[in-house]
Parts: structure tokens; C-alpha cells; sequence
């Protein structure tokens, strides 16, 4: 069971991870500006919305919000916990992870599903040592292999194993290893019979692993070598809370790479025809593994490429019923070609009949286009039935009428009246018809599930978690009052997250004599201390609280380091040029030109540099949060989804919230502060009318009450004049 990290490894590992670097293993992305853009990963989209910004260590998706940290990222991608997240991204990055013993009761905290994957890891190491350790494994499962034309190096490649044929061989080596019964039931590894016994699911066959497209072994695939009829001839893990099968291709995690470097994607059937491609060459090819494809199957091939060609043998029946999978990947908006094999061939038969140059070769002169291929497919044999004849022409027009995009539905438009020898004009009727009536149907289904949602059929989910009740204070929950000062008080907030420790201003101390320099963070905190205001918004009081706590804790020794490392950085820099400038310069007055201006433009370079340190250091921190709800809040509040467009920045310096913040930010917090007066005025009225219909009245109590209304009164007026003279200087503490 694993230990808890130490703080200095999680830093560490924060600060090796780069989220260009990370995002990239799960989504392909494109440059954009400053940024990067791709698909999200968390929801089905066919333009991209999903932002990576290097400089600031975020991501986010603009649709559906989810997104983060480095850390974050992994946690949701891979919904494991935060240390599990941790200990992902330290063996990306090969950082040794130093960790103390948990205590019994984090060790009965500890994420079931992390157990679930521990006993998948167990048992695919026991197969592959089977298969290459034991005398059976050898005799049966690696001659099996063998005679397959597998080598050793693909064998090793895709971690293929062997089960012994024995009932409960697995069973007992796991039970002895430690592992819990529960966690071998739910994975599928043994099975308990009515009587309490046990038995190993996959006795007796050959294993084929299942891995996430992170490398995570999820699930077994199991091929009896029996020739018994009353067998079956495979078996596979049945789904789990590690294993949804309709969420995992086949071959993806060893393909990925060669996917995104082609940005084309080969989609096969089976384990062998996977594995016989790859060891042929071809190694951008993944399968289904037996299953129709899914939405789910599309959405991970859509993360890394557009491009997708279907193998198929030369079966009719089994093209046939495959086809609708075809038209769910059109409906993502993929390209599709389709490549149809020799007669008697299948891809593990051709890939080991043929060289990996003539496998390549056959795939780019025989792929063809998906709808042109669908037509000859369907029409064969139908051409004298007209009422056969409609129904083809009838699906074969559905299928256009998914394709998301226009150009590419009009040229497949043209393309099939050419084939079919049928008006354009009538396929572009029916193929609007057909979108009309898909729209309406998911209008109609929206409708249904709003009204599920209202009446409380169907519980709703939000992406920000519920606040642990242990972790709120009752006493700044104020029900509408909270409600009414919320937006004032994420507007308060978002200055700290963006820019918390950004220079505000200074004050002078005590003595009269001593200039104090204070950031947003001081001066809101300071602000809020003085006049007795605190965050009515819980979960806005658990990021604060956790901004200062952080920040109290961090931040001296994170600045004065990046210092340390920007001095020496200046230092190289200044020797790099001026070795260049000697080199290069014609005379001593030239040198002493360039060096001034060499020194003047490395300056500035550092300056900005440390600048942006400390305008990113709180988001950057704080995304990386332990916390759930603070990670996500800051996430939002970090994030800007619109920018200034080019047009607007080319001839003039547009003035930026940075540069305004000494009028912002005292700004954000008088309007949080009339927003409390105002409350406090409508409070204070309904107390008076209280009292003036109680009797006897108790006129002191009024007066008292005026009293304080009145003072409130004056106190919004000056709010007011502040608010509306738009006054640059903050508030100043003498």
C-alpha cells in the first residue's frame, strides 16, 4: 500500500510537469496563438473549445469547464485520486517519490480504485511470467505465440501472458500477495462458485492486456487453445469501475504515438490482427476488440486524429453490419476511407503473409472513400429491385445527412448523384430533410430531459463538487445574504487568483518613516481585517483561506529562488552577448554601444520575466491544490476566454487590467463593501418597522436604529462618490 508524499517531491513534481507536455499524451493539439487548441477529452465536441496555455500551466475547455493543472488534468482524464495523480505524472517525469507510512485509518481511506488496478498489475505480471517462466507456459501459451509468427520483441511490446491450466492458480497467489477477494471478484481475475469456492476466470488461455491510452492494464482478454466446442473461445474482464469496455480500444496506448505522428488512425477487429500490423510495421492501428464501436471508442481516436480508415476482409455480411459503426464516426465529423482486403485475408493473415513495405504500400493505393465504398457495397446485387434499391439510396443519404460539415456533405452530394444517376437536387432535399428530423428529435429529447430535471426525475450534476460540510464555517453561510454579495465577491476574488501578489501600492509604517510596499493580496486582506468583512460565500472563503495560507507558507522562499535562477539566467545571457558582440563588433565604440544596449534589453527580459512569475504564482499554485473545489474555482477564475483582437493592438498599447489594477481592485472591494451596506440598510429597516408596530413602542430602541441608518446612509454616499469618481490611488494606512 502506498505512502503519503512529501511536500518537497510534490513540488517537485509540479514543477517538472508541463502541461503542453501532459495534455499532449491524451489530446492532440494545435498551435493558436500564444496557446494550444484541441479537442476536449471530458465531453463530445467537433470543434475544438479545449485551451492549453504554456505560460500560465492551465487548460480548460470552453463548453463544458473541466480542465486544470497539470495535476487536475490527470485527475479527471484518468479519475484517479490526488497522490495517484502525483505518482502518474513522477514516473512521466522519472522523479523519485519519497513517501512516509500511511496510518491505519488513511489506509483504510485509500481509493478502492487504485486496489483494482494494483491486483490488474499483479496478475499481468503472473502471466507474463507464466508464459515465459514455466514449463506449460512455454510448452502451450509461447509456442502458440510463436506458431502465430509473433517474436519476442512484439510478444514483450503488448505484454502478452499466459493463464496455467489450473482452477486456482491465480487465486492463490494473489490471496498470499495480500490482495483482498473483493477486489479479485470485481476485476473478473476469479470467480466465486455457489459453494465459496474459487476458480481463476481465464485458466488455461493465452492473455491479450487491455491498457488505458495512459498505460494503465484495465482488463484481460483471454483465447482458449482447446479445441472443445462447449468452450468458449474467449473470454474477457467483465466491466468494472476500472473497465468500461465501450470506453477502451484495443492497442491504443502502444499506437498512440504513431497515430499522431501520421494523424491517421487504422481500425481493425481483433487482438491478433492489432498485434500482427504493428510487428508488419504498420503501427497506427487499434480494434474494438470484437465489440460494435462506440461513441465512447470515437471520442478517444477523435483526441488524436481526424483521419480514420476501416479495414475490412472480404466478408459482405460482416461489412454489412458493421457499416452503422462507420456512420457514428461521419457523425463526429471524422474523414473516412475504408480498405478492403483480398479475398481469404483478414489484417493478422495479410500482415503476416506480406512485408511491412508492401503492407504499407497495399493500405495507400487500395483505401478508398467511406460513401463511394458504401455505395458498391449496398447496391451489389440490388440493382434490378427498386423497392431494394430505394432503401439503399435511402441509408446511403442518411449517411450524408450526419456529416457536421457542409462542404463535405454537398461534395458527397455530387459525388453519389453521379453514382446513383439521381437529380442532386433530390439528395440535398432528403439529406436536409433527414437533418431536420434529427434536430427535432434532439430538441425533443432536451426538452424531456429538462422536464425529468425539474420535477426531479433526474438528479443534476454540476462540475464544481458540493463543499464538505466540515469544511465550511456556519457562520459566514448566510443564506441570501450570501446569495446577493456571491458575484461581488468572485469579482474581489478573481483579483487575488490573476494577480495576488502583484505590486499595489505603498503605505507608510508606524513610525512615519518606514515606506511599506503592499500586493492585492495585503491590501484586500488588510482591508477586509480592518473594516470586519469576510467571505459570506463558502466556497469563496475556502479558496481565501487557502490563497493566504499558501501564500504565508510558499512564498518568500518561491521568489527569493526564482531570483536566485533569473540572476543566473541574466548573468549567461550578458556573457553569451557579449562574446557575440566581440566577435562582431568593428570598433571599440561599437562594442561599448551594444553592450549598453545589451544590458538594457536583458534587464527588461528579466524584469518581465519576473513579473509574470509573480503575476501567475497564485493560480499556478493553487491549480495544483489538493482540493477539489479550489482547484476548479481558480481554474475558472484564472482563465480569460476572450482576448483583444490583433486589430485592435497593432497601431496603439491598449491599457490592460494590469495595468489598472490600483483603480480595480480598491474599486472591486467598495463595491463588495456598499453591497454589505446595502444589505445592512435593508436589515436595519425591516428592524423598524419591527419595533414601530410592537407595543408598547420602545422609542429608545428606534432612535437607535435611525441613528444607524442614517450613519449607513452617509457611508453609501461616500461609497458612491469613490465608486463614481473613479479615484486611481488606494485607500493609504498612515
Amino acid at each position: 500500500m502506498a505512502g503519503r508524499i512529501d511536500t518537497a517531491t510534490v513540488q517537485r513534481i509540479i514543477d517538472a510537469a508541463d502541461i503542453v507536455d501532459v495534455v499532449s499524451d491524451y489530446v492532440r493539439l494545435k498551435r493558436r496563438g500564444s496557446g494550444y487548441i484541441g479537442l476536449c477529452p471530458f465531453h463530445n465536441e467537433r470543434t475544438p473549445s479545449f485551451s492549453v496555455s504554456k505560460s500560465k500551466g492551465l487548460c480548460k475547455c470552453f463548453s463544458c469547464g473541466k480542465g486544470g493543472s497539470p495535476i487536475g488534468f490527470i485527475m479527471e482524464i484518468e479519475q484517479v485520486s490526488y497522490p495517484e495523480a502525483l505518482r502518474l505524472l513522477a514516473k512521466k517525469y522519472n522523479i523519485e517519490i519519497e513517501e512516509h507510512e500511511l496510518t491505519a485509518e488513511e489506509k483504510e481511506r485509500e481509493n478502492a480504485r487504485e486496489s483494482l488496478l494494483a491486483v490488474n498489475e499483479f496478475a499481468l505480471k503472473r502471466f507474463e511470467a507464466n508464459l515465459t517462466d514455466t514449463a506449460e507456459g512455454k510448452a502451450v501459451g509461447y509456442a502458440y505465440f510463436r506458431e502465430r509468427g509473433l517474436d519476442d520483441r512484439i510478444i514483450k511490446k503488448f505484454r502478452l501472458g499466459f493463464s496455467l491450466d489450473k482452477r486456482d492458480s491465480l487465486y492463490q497467489e494473489a490471496v498470499t500477495a495480500g490482495f483482498k477477494e473483493q477486489f479479485l471478484e470485481e476485476t473478473g481475475l476469479c470467480v466465486k462458485s455457489e459453494n465459496g469456492g474459487w476458480r481463476d476466470r481465464f485458466r488455461g488461455r493465452v492473455i491479450y492486456p487491455i491498457f488505458t491510452v495512459s498505460g494503465k492494464v484495465v482488463g484481460f482478454g483471454g483465447r482458449t487453445l482447446r479445441k472443445d466446442k462447449d468452450v468458449a473461445k474467449y473470454v474477457n474482464s467483465p466491466e468494472s469501475t476500472i473497465y468500461k469496455k465501450s470506453y477502451e480500444l484495443y492497442g491504443l496506448y502502444q499506437a498512440k504515438p504513431s497515430i499522431v505522428r501520421l494523424d491517421k488512425c487504422i481500425l481493425v477487429e481483433g487482438y491478433m490482427d492489432v498485434i500482427s500490423m504493428h510487428q508488419a510495421g504498420v503501427e497506427n492501428v487499434v480494434a474494438s476488440s470484437g465489440t460494435s464501436l462506440t461513441e465512447g471508442q470515437i471520442r478517444l481516436i477523435h483526441r488524436f486524429t481526424d483521419n480514420v480508415t476501416v479495414i475490412y476482409d472480404s466478408d459482405p455480411a460482416g461489412i454489412k453490419a458493421s457499416l452503422r459503426g462507420i456512420d457514428m464516426l461521419l457523425a463526429e465529423g471524422m474523414k473516412i476511407k475504408v480498405l478492403l482486403l483480398p479475398d481469404g485475408e483478414d489484417p493478422d493473415s495479410f500482415a503476416q503473409g506480406h512485408s511491412s513495405t508492401e503492407v504499407a504500400d497495399y493500405i495507400n493505393e487500395n483505401e478508398s472513400d467511406f460513401i463511394a465504398f458504401k455505395t458498391r457495397i449496398l447496391l451489389d446485387g440490388v440493382k434490378n429491385d427498386p423497392i431494394a434499391r430505394t432503401k439503399v439510396i435511402t441509408d446511403i443519404v442518411r449517411s450524408i445527412s450526419v456529416i457536421p460539415d457542409q462542404i463535405m456533405r454537398t461534395v458527397y452530394i455530387g459525388e453519389c448523384s453521379r453514382m446513383l444517376a439521381i437529380d442532386e437536387k433530390v439528395l440535398a432535399l432528403q439529406v436536409a430533410k433527414f437533418i431536420a428530423e434529427k434536430a427535432e428529435k434532439d430538441s425533443n429529447e432536451a426538452q424531456r430531459e429538462k422536464i425529468r430535471r425539474e420535477s426531479g426525475l433526474l438528479e443534476q450534476t454540476g462540475v464544481v463538487e458540493t463543499v464538505p460540510a466540515e469544511r465550511i464555517d456556519p457562520v459566514r453561510n448566510s443564506g441570501a445574504d450570501s446569495a446577493f454579495l456571491a458575484p461581488y465577491e468572485r469579482e474581489l476574488l478573481r483579483y487575488v487568483v490573476r494577480y495576488g501578489m502583484m505590486y499595489l501600492g505603498d503605505t507608510v509604517g508606524e513610525d512615519e518613516t518606514q515606506v511599506i510596499t503592499f500586493n492585492v493580496l495585503d491590501y484586500i486582506r488588510n482591508e477586509m481585517a480592518q473594516d470586519g468583512i469576510e467571505f459570506t460565500t463558502p466556497e469563496y472563503a475556502l479558496v481565501f483561506d487557502g490563497i493566504s495560507e499558501y501564500v504565508s507558507l510558499h512564498w518568500t522562499t518561491d521568489y527569493n529562488l526564482f531570483a536566485e535562477k533569473s540572476e543566473i539566467s541574466k548573468k549567461q545571457r550578458l556573457a553569451e552577448g557579449i562574446s557575440r558582440i566581440k566577435a562582431e563588433a568593428v570598433d571599440l565604440a561599437d562594442i561599448q554601444r551594444k553592450e549598453s544596449e545589451l544590458n538594457e534589453r536583458v534587464d527588461n527580459e528579466c524584469r518581465a520575466e519576473m513579473e509574470e512569475f509573480t503575476a501567475l504564482y497564485i493560480a499556478r499554485a493553487m491549480a495544483s491544490s489538493s482540493n477539489s473545489i479550489i482547484r476548479q474555482i481558480v481554474l475558472e477564475l484564472a482563465e480569460e476566454k476572450h482576448q483583444l483582437s490583433k486589430i485592435h493592438t497593432k497601431y496603439s498599447k491598449i491599457e490592460t487590467e494590469r495595468d489598472r489594477l490600483r483603480d480595480l481592485v480598491p474599486m472591486a472591494y467598495y463595491n463588495l463593501s456598499e453591497a454589505i451596506i446595502e444589505l445592512r440598510i435593508k436589515s436595519i429597516v425591516a428592524e423598524m418597522k419591527q419595533a414601530c408596530s410592537e407595543m408598547p413602542r420602545n422609542d429608545e430602541r428606534i432612535l437607535e436604529l435611525m441613528r444607524s441608518h442614517a450613519e449607513l446612509n452617509e457611508m453609501k454616499k461616500e461609497f458612491a462618490r469613490y465608486l463614481g469618481e473613479r479615484i486611481i490611488a488606494p485607500r493609504i494606512r498612515h
